[in-house]
């Protein structure tokens, strides 16, 4: 059953039990032994004995099987014993012997009912309950929103959407439980929590996280992440960022101890490590304003690397406990934005969690029991709008969702398979993870990742350069990353649909100009590149290949202002630099008319960039025509590569 659903009707047994305590009732029977045998039970209820409890309501029961009383605790014993069938009986028996004896008892059979996926019958007393004004508000916002979700629920089965889960294998599952699912954009690394038996632990087991690697396209043995992470507390929730070099996880103050340094500034907390080639740094606590008193989780990094979404859980005055999905934004200076709790189109004012936002950055899952759904925590999704806010959420459907608890749904970068742990039957023992084909209006946008690795053009060494991918069309820097200090790799996504300019740059060294057209009509390959940055040296040439001039003009279009703003940039951060900025042509058309375009396009780019503060006399213009092919003239990809703009160094 429900964690939520638990709640609520161990919530109505509290009040329903308080009535008769405190109003001291005249019970609806009139059998002493009846009598007896209950207020016996209702003893060995309050003890959490339920099995003295139910053998006291039986005997009760049958005493007077007319007593309204001994039917509806015997429910609500069965309810927390998970036993809804029973349960669900003896609500239906105490209702039909009296509608009117206690409004809350609808409400309670029909919460059974929905979670038990029996949504007419639910419907039906949901809106008993409804008409029979029940005096509880909690409960009757609660009877409206599953109300609305019967609805739901009812179409939704009529109508199921394609699911048919694979059980990943005993690389990645065991006889434990294994939940909570995290993956690199290039598909190599797999990272998940197990749930290990420890008698060190107060509770008897502890959450670790485990690795499994893609060997020939198959998930190799899962090993420990190691101990710079896994502790002999519990680790939940691990969030690898797209190039897998920073995980996230969240750990809670109960837990901390053990010798390991993780002082939390409250309840939970998400940590952070980065990787320190096949081993991880020790982990720190992400800090204020993210980190609070309150309950912090189930963290996601967006493959921009600029924002963190997670879920936080707050409990109010009056005891009201409620968990929202909100967003905080490294700035310029490294430091995470007071977080900003995601809209009412996303959450409710009942429990949001287990937030995944896609590679793509515009689609967002998570998991909710507040939008309609098929009962308890439903998987949603819900798309990034063009004015950047998120649109209505989208319920996954039918088998995906179910009368049970889903959540923590991964999704693959090209949006084809999405990975979820179940309990089903069938598998390695208890909760396994699974994977499945994500039907096509469930997807993400397309995406690319972009792998490679930055070295010195010398002495081939690896170097942390800046990597940026900036969207041509509005200026905007889509993605930045520093590429590994130890092996100068990097890995970024970038959706589809877009033209991108690509730099790699760092101080001392000329910088690396790409450019990379995405359409969506296309079936990509990752794209893979060695980038070579040269030292700043006399006569060393850059090929600037994001300025852009229309077919036979010399005028420059908006696009080229990525590429010169960066090439402005590095000349105010080398002050001593002269640059001499050469046009070239292919060889088609007039050798004089060639020779003059060339010109005029040489000296466009000295104008822009003294208009935006490069003082005139570094900068000198120089056209070459066609002189100067970088590859032959013979086919419409080199003509192409031999019309470019470059810029030399002329004096240090």
């Amino acid at each position: 059953m429900h964690h939520a659903f638990k709640i609520v009707l161990t919530f109505i047994s509290v009040f329903f039990i308080s009535i008769l305590a405190f109003a001291q009732p005249k019970y609806t029977t009139k059998d002493k032994k009846a009598i007896k045998n209950y207020e016996e039970g209702l003893k060995q209820y309050g003890a959490r004995d339920f099995e003295k409890a139910i053998e006291y309501m039986k005997k009760s029961i049958k005493e007077d099987d007319l007593f309204v009383e001994a039917h509806m605790l015997l429910g609500y014993i069965y309810s927390d014993m998970n036993q809804n069938p029973k349960a669900i009986e003896e609500m239906k028996k105490a209702l039909q012997i009296n509608p009117n004896f206690f409004p809350g008892n609808y409400f309670s059979l029909a919460r059974l009912q929905f979670g038990s996926g029996l949504y007419k019958d639910a419907k039906q007393n949901f809106e008993a309950y409804l008409d029979k004004h029940g005096e509880n508000e909690d409960m009757n916002k609660m009877a409206k929103r599953d109300s609305r979700s019967c609805d739901f629920a009812i179409v939704a089965l009529e109508n199921p959407v394609p699911f048919k889960p694979v059980n990943v294998g005993n690389g990645l599952n065991s006889q434990y439980d294994e939940y909570y699912p995290a993956i690199t954009a290039d598909e190599q690394m797999f990272l998940f929590t197990r749930k290990l038996p420890s008698a060190k632990s107060q509770y008897g087991f502890q959450e670790d996280f485990y690795v499994s690697d893609k060997i020939n396209g198959n998930w190799e043995k899962a090993y420990s992440i190691g101990p710079q992470i896994n502790s002999e507390s519990n680790e939940g929730a691990p969030c690898l960022s797209a190039d897998g070099q920073i995980l996230f996880f969240v750990a809670c103050e109960t837990e901390f101890g053990y010798g390991v340094d993780r002082t939390g500034m409250g309840s939970c907390d998400i940590f952070y490590s980065f990787k320190n080639g096949d081993d991880w740094t020790k982990p720190k606590n992400v800090g204020p304003p993210v980190s609070t008193k309150w309950w912090e989780t189930q963290p996601s990094f967006s493959s921009d690397g600029k924002t963190l979404y997670f879920v936080r859980g707050v409990t109010d005055s009056n005891g009201k406990s409620n968990q929202d999905i909100y967003t905080s934004t490294l700035n310029k200076d490294g430091k995470w934005t007071v977080p900003v709790k995601l809209s009412n189109k996303i959450n409710t004012p009942f429990n949001e969690e287990s937030v995944f936002i896609h590679p793509d950055n515009q689609t967002l899952y998570f998991s909710s029991d507040g939008h309609p759904g098929m009962s308890g925590l439903d998987i949603f999704m819900s798309r990034r709008q063009p004015n950047g806010e998120w649109g209505e959420p989208v319920n996954l459907g039918y088998p995906i969702n179910t009368c049970n608890d889903e959540n923590s749904l991964l999704v693959s970068r090209d949006g084809k398979t999405a990975w979820f742990a179940s309990n089903r039957a069938g598998g390695y023992g208890g909760l396994d993870i699974y994977s499945f084909d994500l039907y096509e209006q469930a997807r993400p946008g397309k995406t690319i990742y972009v792998k490679g690795k930055v070295y010195d053009a010398v002495t081939k060494a690896p170097l942390d350069a800046e990597v940026e991918a900036v969207d041509l069309q509005s200026g905007n820097s889509v993605v930045k990353r520093i590429s590994s200090k130890k092996t100068g790799e990097f890995l970024i996504c970038l959706p589809l649909n877009k033209n991108y300019a690509f730099n790699a740059s760092k101080a001392g060294y000329l910088f690396n100009s790409e450019n990379y057209s995405l359409t969506e009509n296309k079936d990509y390959q990752p794209i893979v590149v060695n980038i070579p940055l040269s030292p700043i040296t006399k006569d060393s040439t850059v090929i600037l290949r994001n300025v852009f001039f229309d077919t036979d003009k010399f005028n420059l279009k908006d696009e080229s202002k990525v590429e010169l703003d960066k090439l402005a940039d590095f000349l105010t951060k080398n002050p001593t630099l002269k640059i001499e900025l050469s046009g070239h042509t292919d060889n088609v058309g007039d050798k004089k008319h060639n020779q003059v375009l060339s010109e005029n396009r040489a000296k466009s780019v000295l104008d822009y960039l003294v208009t935006n503060g490069i003082a005139k006399e570094r900068l000198t213009s120089k056209g070459y025509g066609d002189t100067k092919p970088v590859v032959a003239n013979d086919s419409d990809d080199h003509r192409q590569m031999n019309r470019r703009t470059e810029f030399k160094i002329i004096s240090k």
